[in-house]
């Protein structure tokens, strides 16, 4: 159900092609080890988290297509279609030329975001995106405020203070449109240290968005043990909770854990009105951070309606796996008159276990005549998933 390449309106050129020669190893910076993953890969995980669908371009060096390829084919699981994978150039802005010239048709807005800051969370680039979707020409990144007292010296006088209250730490991703963009690349005679002074220098405006303290820029062997210690210090077990409630519907099937149940009213909904799956795939999002079921696939759109929930699960584990969570077992109550699931308990376990990949244990209970569930109104689900990283 996901959009194809060429459907997608935004794309981020995510850049790895740098030697990063003050980290001090000897692979690229991008293919250095961090936690289990390469900095690559951890990137990627917080690109293929975002909400809105992209075409993402990695540009790496061209002596490691391959294996960038292959991270970013795990990492992107069952939206590798939209990966693109092209080699960079001797300087970052090369690399942007290279990522740039690979962009599909339909994209309108582009994110250009450095590999370096790995641990860049989904919602910096839900944010940005969203900003520069919706923000006309402007080019769009996120901004930090300088905390620290600023100095300006000479040689090793301090002359002066600087006020720094108009004074930003800048971050990537930095949106822009397109093809606002193109043309700056285009007219570009001289290095910049960031897409948004290239695109101002032609002229574009920009303007910021609430950045990230996660989404510093590993550059030196402190940066990343900083990173190291982040990752070590976070949660390697989150759990989740999903409710989804819905009313009885006599003119429609029932569709209960992806189980269909004869001779019992359906349940009214955009899809198929499977409360237990949507119960689930609320639990498995919000363990991982990534939001929920209507943010994700959202009732209004027209690809959804009668759609068989098995499809959100599917589309949801890969999001969760693309995250770098593994699931650990989910459970779920439902709360309803009917159908009566003792007798089908063992075959929705069974089943959903197939779908989820991990143990799922199913339990029924009644309201004792209280409340719409008591009045035989609808059937209401609740899910708790537990992952692991």
């Amino acid at each position: 159900m996901t959009p194809t390449p060429d459907a997608v309106r935004l794309a981020v050129v995510v850049v790895a092609a740098g030697g990063g020669t003050r980290l001090g190893r000897e692979e690229p910076k991008a293919f250095v080890q961090l936690h289990g993953a390469t900095i690559l890969e951890h990137a990627l995980r917080g690109v293929f988290a975002s909400v809105e669908p992209a075409q993402v371009i990695v540009v790496a060096p061209a002596a490691l297509l391959a294996r960038a390829r292959a991270i970013g084919e795990h990492v992107a699981g069952a939206a590798s279609e939209h990966l693109t994978v092209v080699a960079g150039g001797e300087t970052r802005q090369q690399s942007v030329v290279a990522g740039l010239a690979a962009l599909a048709e339909g994209v309108q807005a582009v994110l250009v975001h450095d590999a370096a800051r790995a641990l860049a969370p989904s919602a910096l680039i839900d944010r940005v995106a969203h900003a520069v979707l919706q923000g006309g020409e402007a080019g769009v990144i996120p901004a930090l405020p300088v905390i620290d007292t600023v100095k300006r010296v000479e040689g090793e006088r301090v002359v002066g203070a600087v006020d720094r209250s108009d004074l930003v730490h800048v971050q990537t991703p930095q949106g822009f449109p397109r093809a606002a963009l193109e043309a700056a690349y285009a007219a570009a005679t001289e290095d910049f240290t960031d897409d948004a002074a290239l695109f101002a220098a032609a002229g574009g405006a920009v303007v910021t968005v609430p950045g990230e303290p996660r989404a510093f820029k590993i550059t030196t062997p402190w940066d990343l043990n900083r990173a190291e210690q982040l990752l070590d210090g976070g949660s390697r077990i989150r759990t989740g909770v999903g409710v989804d409630v819905h009313r009885y519907d006599e003119a429609v099937p029932l569709w209960l854990g992806g189980v269909y149940f004869p001779d019992e009213p359906g349940l009214d909904g955009h899809s198929d009105g499977d409360a237990v799956i949507h119960a689930i795939c609320d639990a498995l999002l919000s363990a991982a951070g990534l939001g929920d079921l209507g943010s994700r696939f959202g009732s209004a759109d027209p690809r959804f309606a009668d759609a068989a929930s098995g499809i959100f699960l599917r589309e949801t584990l890969a999001l969760v796996a693309g995250a770098g969570f593994t699931v650990g077992n989910v459970a779920v109550q439902v709360v309803a008159n009917r159908p009566r699931l003792a007798a089908r308990r063992m075959e929705l376990e069974a089943h959903l276990g197939e779908l989820v990949g991990a143990p799922v244990s199913v339990a029924a209970t009644t309201s004792d005549g209280l409340g719409f569930t008591g009045r035989g109104e609808g059937l209401l689900a609740v899910a708790t998933a537990l992952l692991t990283r």
